[in-house]
Order: C-alpha cells, then structure tokens, then sequence
C-alpha cells in the first residue's frame, strides 16, 4: 500500500513539473506585435492659438449732469435702446441761499432803475414833442430806458435758474433735463428718484446717471501667452466663440496688441483686442465670455500624417513603412521623412512618403507567435 503511494505522489509531482516546463516554454515564446497601419493621405493642417476674455461695447460713455441736485423722473432704464438728445432723467435744483438771495437782490436793483429811467423817459419824451429837446437827447433817454427792461429780464430769468435751473428763453438746453450724447443702449441706470447728484468739478467727477454703449461696434478683449505674441500681427483673422451663444463663431480682425504683457500666475499675458463683426439678428450682452481662435500658420493639400506615427531622433525624424501588407508578422522598414508644419495631432511630410503609402501606427494587440511550419 504504501509502495503505491509513493509511486502516486512521485506521479502527481512529475506531472506538475512538466506542466511548469510547458508554462515557463509558452512564457518565453516571442510575441507577434500587431501595430495599426496608417494611410499617408492629403488634408490640411492649421496652427492656432487661444485667446481667453470677453465680447465689450467699444465705446461706453458715462452720462453726467451738468447741474447738482436731486433726480426728480428717471424715464429710462437699462436695456433700453436710445437715441442722441433724448432724455434720460431730469434734476430739480436745491439753490444756495447765498446764491438766492444775491438774484431776489438783484430783480430788486433792476426794478427801481427801470422804475426811474422809465420816469425820466417820460419827461423826456413829453419835452421832445413840444420842441423843447433834440431827438439825440430822446433817443439816448429811450436807449436806456431799454436797456433798463433787458436788465430786468435777464435779472429775472437769473432768479429763475438759481431756484429751478431752468429760464424761459434756454428752456430747451436746460441742465436739469440728462440728455444722452450717444444713440445706443442704455447698460446701466445706477441712480433712482430721490438721489443727490452733483456736477463734475476739479475735485469729483461727477455723479454717473447712466452708461450707454453703441451695441452695434463690439471688441474681444483676451490676454495672450508671451510665447504666441511674436507670432500674430495686427490685421491678422480669428474666430470669436461665445461661451453664450452655442454653435455659432463670429469673425474678428486684429486690432491691438498690447506693447507691454503683465504677470498673471507667473505667465506674461499681453492684451489683444480685436474689431467683431456679429450680424443684427445675433443679442451679444457687455462682457460675455469668449474665445478666440487665431489661425497662425496654414496649409492645404499636403500629406499628412498622425503625428503619433513619427519618430523623432536628434535632428532626424522618421516612420516605418510597411513592406508587404499580406506578410505575416507585419515587416517594417524605417524610412527618413522631412516634416513640416503641426497642430499638435497632424504633421505635414514635405519629404520621404508619396500618397498611399502604409507606415506603423500605435501598437493594436499582443498575441503569441505562430510557429512557422517551414522552419
């Protein structure tokens, strides 16, 4: 009993060890590396670049009066279209007493001249008809009697202006009615009824009463890498996308480039602004967010290929071409290339490959090696 035991156990461990072997064989078998085959093919290739920032009005004027005082109406509000002239809100003037009281004075002094020139003009004129006086003498008391009314009147509509800030005769320039310079919409009203406003002066600038932009004349404002700058020139095309407006790019000319950058996050970033052209049908709001693409380098029907597919050695690039597509495994033959221009997934081959060739592509599968029976 024992005897076939033993002749068991000695079986069982023979029979584990050649299955190692075999195991260990198959293991060091070499390996059929099966690559993807590419296709050498005419396309196009564009290097561009990526401006970040946002869509603004070019011109945003801010609205100021040209009077201190209290807003009395506010007739417009933001998002309001508006033409030049029309008014936005009107002001009712607070009068300084100092101010109040140097007019009332002066109607008063205004009215006793004309009260005693209009007596001595009269005389005069009573004198001149009984042949008494020349005409030159009638003529200077009338002269003056004149100018004694125009006093009074413009003492008057002095007076007039000190307590409303308006007169008669400049009814219609007058300063207590905020009149927009510009045709275009209104992006903000940032005062109400109620509010004080002063004027601008040499110490303030004045209080705003609204801002209003032409909506029709937008810019991109982006900032660009210091790496890319010496690379655009103004004049140059992009494309705008509005992270707002889906599906749809504008066209921009290059307008600016900022001659000085600025530090952000330890990256020199110089401004770039650039002329938009967004048809009428399209609602572009101040500073949505967009990006804009500037096409620095391009070309058209030229062989490409991926990029992955070309190997790069010192100053030498290179790819794999194909031998025989039918040949099993897959036989190469490392072939120079000159490259031209990339976007970082084709590249252009000015040199070394002719439309149709196959070269190596990006390893597909692994699999063991089939024996070759005519070895």
């Amino acid at each position: 009993m024992k005897k076939f035991l033993g002749i068991g156990c000695l079986s069982l461990l023979g029979i584990f060890l050649i299955g190692m072997l075999v195991f260990l064989f198959i293991k060091s078998m070499p390996k059929e590396v099966v690559y993807e085959i590419v296709t050498v093919e005419k396309g196009s290739i564009e290097n561009t670049s990526v401006a970040t920032g946002k869509v603004s009005p070019r011109d945003e004027i801010l609205i100021k009066p040209q009077i201190s005082g209290i807003i009395d109406k506010v007739l417009k509000e933001a998002g309001d279209y508006i033409q030049q002239g029309e008014v936005i809100a009107t002001v009712k003037v607070v009068p300084e007493l100092s101010n109040l009281n140097s007019a009332e004075s002066r109607v008063k002094v205004a009215q006793i001249n004309l009260n005693q020139v209009k007596a001595e003009y009269s005389r005069q004129k009573q004198l001149f008809e009984r042949g008494v006086i020349a005409r030159d003498e009638m003529e200077k008391s009338e002269a003056d009697y004149k100018k004694a009314e125009e006093e009074l009147n413009n003492a008057n509509e002095s007076l007039d202006i000190v307590k409303t800030g308006i007169s008669k005769s400049t009814a219609k320039y007058s300063n207590t009615q905020i009149r927009s310079t510009i045709t275009g919409m209104i992006l903000d009203v940032p005062i109400k009824e109620g509010n004080s406003v002063i004027m601008a002066n040499n110490f303030n600038d004045g209080t705003t009463i609204a801002t209003v932009a032409n909506m029709n004349d937008m810019i991109f404002i982006g900032n660009i890498d210091e790496t890319e700058v010496g690379r655009i020139h103004t004049g140059m095309p992009m494309k705008l996308s509005i992270g707002a407006i889906e599906n749809q790019k504008f066209d921009a000319n290059l307008e600016y480039i900022a001659p000085k950058g600025t530090e952000e996050n330890g990256a020199i970033l110089f401004e770039i602004k650039a002329a938009a052209r967004i048809p009428d049908s399209v609602l572009v709001r101040a500073g949505y967010s967009a990006n804009a693409e500037i096409v620095l380098a391009k070309v058209d029907s030229v062989l490409v290929v991926p990029e992955s597919t070309v190997s790069f050695s010192n100053d030498s690039s290179f790819v794999h071409v194909l031998k025989d597509e039918k040949a099993t495994p897959q036989e190469f033959e490392k072939k120079y290339i000159k490259v031209g221009l990339s976007d970082g997934i084709k590249v252009e081959i000015k040199e070394g490959l002719a439309k149709g060739d196959k070269v190596r592509g990006n390893e597909q599968t692994d699999k063991p090696q089939t024996p070759n029976p005519q070895n």
